[in-house]
């Protein structure tokens, strides 16, 4: 069972204490979030957004937030990402005043094992709640270590509902997988009628794989024909030749790629090779390839993908010019999640009463009880709410890459 039962307890609980919290109660609203980020404070970690970020200050009275994600290694640039957005946030949040947090990323380049030993060690410095892990085989694993400990985690972009199934402390800021998997083929269906479709995924990777079977399951509901489907699998992810061409030789018009944007890149280079132009979409994995160390922007051009967020959004101007200003480039969705995630738990703190020397499992208690009801603003959607498993609601958007930056078509 998930946390309804404990929801309604707490509820119940928090009523008869609400007294003494000036801002505590199930049914409040979370404080107005502002994204005024160019006037935040500017984290020491500068220009490429990879070097290590200086221990954090356990400032007293401040809540102890941790962050786990693959700062080095081959997914670096997610969790750089989430860091980087997380550690605005941060700025901002102390610079108000009020609530203060001491704020500790954790490399776990991008393995289970590692992210469990981040997990430990963020323990071990009294972290009251997580932002992360980012990415889904990490995330899983970390989420048993939490739900024992009853330690509240916030996921940036870990989309897999393996993620928040079996335990009562995850949630997710992102979409998952299979909404992006539906929202793709009502996307594809709604603005390519009659277009035929290759989906390319692989078949060993919970993320790639579970947003495939419902996008498979939608494009056949709403009559968009898969003409082609190719796997691959991590140990298979360096040549895609087979796969473009296959795809090429069964005429599909688009090519769908549930897929992270390393053997995305691949891809679109063998598809160029061979004169083969379709139309590329891809999901959130996708965001990231503009910032490939390497990689020839121009190969992306046309390239469609659905994110919850877009640089170009007026109402995210302040936030990436903090981010240009601070890191050198422009932020992604990872960065955006991160910076939300932050902002989210910031948020149910202040609604839920919560004060900094509260153990880790009585914040638990309370953020869980809170993320039943509240509802949150920010870059990567209104109006966002959770389910009792800990999925979020909110409607993704397709941006398109047009001379290399993203745009809403």
């Amino acid at each position: 069972m998930k946390k309804f039962s404990k929801i309604l307890a707490l509820m119940l609980c928090f009523a008869l204490v609400a007294c003494c919290f000036a801002a505590c109660g199930g049914n409040d609203k979370p404080a107005e979030v502002t994204t005024d980020a160019a006037n935040a404070g500017t984290s020491d970690d500068t220009a490429t957004g990879s070097e290590a970020t200086p221990a954090p200050v356990d400032a007293e009275g401040a809540f102890k937030i941790g962050l786990i994600g693959p700062l080095t290694g081959g997914a670096a640039i997610y969790g750089n990402a989430a860091k980087n957005g997380a550690q605005i946030a941060v700025d901002e949040i102390n610079a108000k005043g009020g609530i203060q947090l001491a704020y500790n990323p954790q490399d776990d380049a991008h393995d289970a094992e590692q992210s469990v030993n981040a997990y430990n060690t963020l323990v071990d410095w009294g972290m009251q709640a997580l932002v992360g892990p980012v990415t889904t085989a990490p995330a899983i694993a970390v989420s048993a270590e939490a739900n024992n400990d009853r330690v509240f985690c916030l996921t940036p972009s870990a989309s897999s509902v393996d993620v928040i199934d079996n335990n009562d402390v995850m949630y997710q800021v992102c979409f998952t997988d299979p909404n992006q998997g539906t929202g793709s083929a009502d996307y594809i269906a709604d603005n390519f009628a009659g277009k035929t479709v290759a989906v390319i995924y692989r078949n060993d990777d919970a993320y790639s794989q579970g947003i495939r079977d419902t996008f498979v399951t939608e494009a056949a509901a709403k009559g968009v024909e898969v003409v082609y489907e190719g796997t691959f699998t991590e140990a298979t992810s360096t040549d895609f030749s087979v796969q473009v061409t296959a795809a090429q030789a069964a005429g599909a018009e688009i090519v769908f790629l549930p897929i992270y944007y390393q053997p995305a890149s691949v891809i679109l280079k063998q598809a160029a090779d061979i004169d083969y132009a379709p139309i590329f979409f891809g999901v959130d994995g996708m965001d990231g390839i503009l910032t490939m160390e390497g990689f020839d922007t121009a190969l992306a051009e046309g390239v469609m993908l659905l994110t919850p967020f877009s640089a170009d959004d007026p109402d995210a101007a302040d936030f990436v010019a903090a981010y240009q200003n601070t890191y050198g480039e422009i932020p992604n969705q990872f960065a955006a999640d991160g910076y939300d995630a932050v902002y989210i738990i910031y948020n149910a703190l202040i609604a839920a009463g919560c004060t900094a020397d509260m153990t880790p499992e009585e914040i638990c208690d309370a953020l869980t009880a809170q993320m039943a009801t509240m509802s949150y603003d920010g870059l990567t959607g209104e109006g966002m709410t959770w389910d009792d498993n800990g999925a979020v609601s909110k409607a993704p958007m397709a941006v398109v890459i047009k001379d290399g930056v993203y745009v809403t078509p």
